[in-house]
């Protein structure tokens, strides 16, 4: 008898991870100098702040900070019109207040428009969508006028209310609840005899950490940085916030210039320091969104 060959075997496809690039010494030149672009205004800003009043005069300027730091520090925090360290601590409320409210409220309602299934979801949805192409200075008569009825105007309330949900931070968790959370496991959860709350607090938001991150910290820097609003509705008040504070030390006819730049390095070393706390937290989270759309 005559033996019959063994068929051929086809050669497996192992798929190979792309090999990543090394970056060339232009690559690393471009990245130093858009570094020191970025950095020195902060860090000339810090020069100033330390220096007298002969330092913004001199020709070339100076770049090496002095030694009256902690005079200027003083001197900002000792004015009694402006109440620098007052405005400190409502910076520290209002961002707080409002960071906390935006991450409970729009994780919930992006969980709500991504996974649950109601009448008019979508147009809901388009809606607040569309509210992001409406600038936000259109409705400042509106909303002076309503907190004016309610009675806020002049205090805290008026500059927390308006900022407690944002139409970014709803279309932003929604994205990311969709292609973070399955649909399955929802389902899964749901036949066990889970609430909704429950699958909110016991699947949702484990799964939209890295999101809740990027989201409060954008909040955060973008509720401290806040000027506009704060000027108009606590104009002529005893507690202004962080950013108004500044300004006030910028009014006047004869602007000390070493004050206003320590005052304004004051009011950025919290927002330096939270960047740095989460900035690995926003990267994160921007990839893994990346990653998963």
């Amino acid at each position: 008898m005559t033996a019959v060959a063994p068929p051929r075997r086809r050669p497996r496809l192992v798929a190979r991870a792309p090999q990543e690039t090394p970056a060339g010494l232009w690559t690393y030149l471009f990245l130093a100098l858009t570094m020191l672009f970025a950095a020195f205004p902060l860090y000339w800003m810090f020069v100033i702040a330390t220096s007298d009043d002969q330092a913004l005069a001199k020709l070339p300027p100076a770049v090496v900070p002095g030694d009256r730091f902690l005079t200027n520090v003083d001197e900002v925090f000792s004015l009694q019109d402006v109440y620098f360290a007052a405005s400190l601590v409502n910076s520290v409320i209002v961002a707080t207040v409002v960071t906390a409210s935006v991450l409970f409220f729009c994780s919930l309602a992006g969980f709500a428009f991504a996974k649950l299934r109601f009448k008019g979801s979508s147009a809901l949805m388009l809606f607040v969508v569309l509210t992001l192409t409406v600038p936000n200075q259109l409705g400042i008569v509106a909303l002076y006028i309503v907190m004016g009825k309610l009675g806020w105007n002049g205090t805290l309330l008026a500059v927390i209310a308006p900022g407690l949900v944002t139409a970014f931070g709803v279309f932003y968790m929604r994205q990311f609840i969709v292609n973070t959370v399955p649909d399955e496991l929802v389902e899964s959860a749901r036949m066990d005899g889970a609430t909704t709350m429950r699958v909110y607090a016991s699947i949702v938001l484990p799964a939209i950490r890295p999101a809740l991150a990027v989201l409060g910290l954008l909040t955060f820097v973008a509720t401290w940085n806040d000027f506009q609003w704060p000027l108009i509705t606590l104009s002529g008040t005893d507690f202004p916030t962080s950013m108004v504070a500044v300004s006030d030390l910028a009014s006047g006819n004869y602007v000390i210039y070493r004050r206003v730049l320590a005052g304004a390095f004051i009011a950025t070393v919290p927002l330096l320091v939270m960047l740095f706390i989460g900035g690995r937290q926003i990267v994160r989270g921007i990839m893994e969104g990346a990653v998963k759309s």
